[in-house]
């Protein structure tokens, strides 16, 4: 029960790929779209949702909701069930970078070409010549994005796959037959070797589900039942930490072993335990760059997770393509006057909880920015802990406004 592969390389020849291989060898062809209805219907969600996850930019907020990791440990779920199932497919999408390559009964594919090809390729399609470089442009982006977050790697790097094949002057079929010679070979077999590393996969994401629920990124390799846990951020107490995250790991079923292992990067960030319950979006906006700097610093440390931009077009910018849910807010910015930030902000996004926090602000201000929706009107200096109490109230409130 052998499958295939293939990551997009968006208009080079894939649907005619597709089309071919599937027939040929009666594969059943599953997409990214396939496998969010299947993620949402098993887990509960938004198909769309998920989609933002795969294709979308990582959010700022990310280091601290960790709703990234969570939705790739989902997808690998399911797509551990795919690859034990006594099904050929044919796999086609971002997905195809989530089979691990000792899965070897799954040939890997790369399908590419050169710009200039894929873009007369996309004009004959309908699209003008711009609108053709503006597509692929937006989906290399989105490609590209989608394997540093998982490798550190860029999606036409050809480590990623078992075959790259470039177009140059082939059309489809000459592709499939190049696809085909690879195919038939007996190193992409089902073998019980390969259906192991299918039961690892399936370990490993049942360990991740567990540790990022418990507010722990770790990198996760599962062997036979034994699991290795990867560090990548220097700890404190790294013994009481491999303690905690072995009596932790152990609840789940199949595990034998559970060893501790320090990324190469170990020594370069602090690792944290992420609380969930706690701020995790915060957007902070104010022109003295120091002063966000040293109040983000003390605010993550109470386990407030904030990003800090400088000025209000950036805020407004940010707001338009991520989800913060709480935002601090200077009144007295260059540019774009802080009510005027907070008027668009409602309009953009009336769900955000707005603090108003100023060292200029007048009554009139006060009076303005409380009628315009603000949470609460707060002068600087401010004490930290009054701040940080400020703004898990607002929290507090976006999320109960969530559940009703």
């Amino acid at each position: 029960m052998s499958s295939i592969a293939l990551f997009p390389c968006l208009s080079t020849l894939d649907s005619g790929i597709i089309g071919e291989l599937s027939n040929t060898l009666t594969l059943k062809v599953y997409t990214d779209n396939n496998l969010f209805s299947e993620t949402a219907a098993k887990f509960g969600g938004d198909p769309e949702r998920l989609k933002k996850m795969m294709y979308n930019k990582t959010s700022v907020f990310n280091q601290f909701t960790l709703e990234k990791e969570k939705a790739v440990n989902m997808f690998r779920e399911i797509l551990a069930e795919k690859l034990s199932a006594p099904v050929q497919y044919l796999f086609h999408g971002f997905l195809t970078s989530l089979i691990p390559p000792q899965v070897t009964e799954v040939l890997r594919v790369l399908v590419v070409d050169k710009k200039e090809g894929r873009i007369e390729r996309a004009v004959k399609t309908g699209l003008s010549k711009s609108e053709a470089k503006k597509k692929i442009r937006n989906h290399d982006i989105s490609a590209f994005s989608w394997t540093d977050f998982l490798f550190e790697k860029e999606a036409y790097d050809s480590s990623l796959y078992d075959l790259v094949i470039p177009v140059e002057a082939k059309d489809h079929r000459d592709i499939t037959k190049e696809i085909l010679g690879c195919f038939h070979k007996t190193s992409v077999l089902r073998t019980p070797e390969s259906q192991k590393a299918v039961q690892d996969m399936k370990l490993a994401a049942t360990v991740e589900n567990l540790l990022l629920a418990n507010g722990h990124k770790l990198a996760v390799k599962a062997q036979d039942g034994n699991i290795t846990l990867v560090i990548k951020k220097s700890v404190l107490n790294i013994t009481g930490l491999s303690k905690d995250l072995t009596e932790l790991v152990k609840q789940v079923p199949g595990v034998q072993e559970v060893s501790i292992e320090k990324h190469k990067s170990y020594v370069d960030s602090v690792y944290r335990q992420q609380k969930f319950e706690l701020p995790s979006k915060v957007l902070f906006v104010d022109d003295e760059r120091e002063f966000v700097q040293t109040v983000s610093q003390r605010l993550i440390s109470r386990d407030v997770g904030t990003y800090g931009v400088y000025d209000g077009k950036e805020a407004l910018d940010l707001i338009a393509e991520d989800s913060p849910e709480v935002m601090v807010l200077d009144l007295k910015m260059p540019g774009m006057h802080g009510v005027e930030v907070l008027r668009q902000t409602k309009e953009i996004a009336p769900e955000i909880e707005v603090i108003i926090l100023t060292g200029h602000g007048t009554t009139k201000d006060m009076e303005e920015c409380m009628q315009l929706g603000a949470f609460a009107y707060m002068n600087k200096p401010v004490n930290i802990e009054e701040l940080s109490a400020t703004i898990k109230a607002a929290n507090d409130k976006v999320h109960a406004t969530k559940t009703v």
